[in-house]
């Protein structure tokens, strides 16, 4: 009996230009203003983290260097802050990468929140080092939003890769 959280259907290979395709509209919505709200997610980690653990070949930390470059002049925040916080959590993705895959997206969330509290963390303790501002706790409530849209994100990006459900008798599979 197969378990019911898993899907029967086979994923095609993703297209090249998908994967920094999502990666760009991720940083198009860091740079829109609602991003400042502090229940709003990190849509570049999280994308960077799910691609980390679904492709890491096609993205990993040199996506997560470049696109930190980019938030840390679109913030104007230190430079190299965003860069460190992704790679970081782009190598801890990629590391847990065949772990995660075996679990459903509900127990994926749960490994995915330590991820994006790593991000904020290490970007709380670079904006530290130097004594800025520190914010309040509400900066940390962006992670546990981004796990609870695990799914809805798993399902929107994975969405191209599904196989058309009726069958073709000229092919096999």
């Amino acid at each position: 009996m197969q378990p019911t959280y898993s899907s029967s259907r086979i994923l095609q290979p993703v297209r090249p230009w998908f994967v920094p395709f999502s990666l760009l509209v991720a940083l198009i919505l860091n740079y829109l203003p609602t991003s400042a709200w502090p229940w709003m997610p990190d849509w570049v980690a999280l994308v960077i983290i799910f691609w980390s653990i679904r492709e890491p070949r096609r993205a990993g930390m040199g996506f997560g260097f470049l696109l930190g470059l980019a938030m840390d002049v679109a913030d104007a925040s230190l430079m190299g802050q965003h860069a460190l916080a992704y790679v970081l959590a782009s190598y801890a993705a990629f590391s847990l990468s065949r772990r995660v895959l075996w679990f459903p997206l509900g127990l994926q969330a749960l490994h995915v929140l330590p991820l994006l509290l790593i991000v904020q963390l290490v970007q709380f303790g670079v904006r530290a080092m130097p004594g800025v501002d520190l914010p309040g706790l509400t900066y940390f409530i962006g992670p546990f939003v981004g796990a609870l849209l695990w799914w809805p994100l798993t399902f929107m990006l994975l969405l191209p890769q599904y196989q058309p459900l009726d069958r073709d008798a000229n092919r096999p599979i």
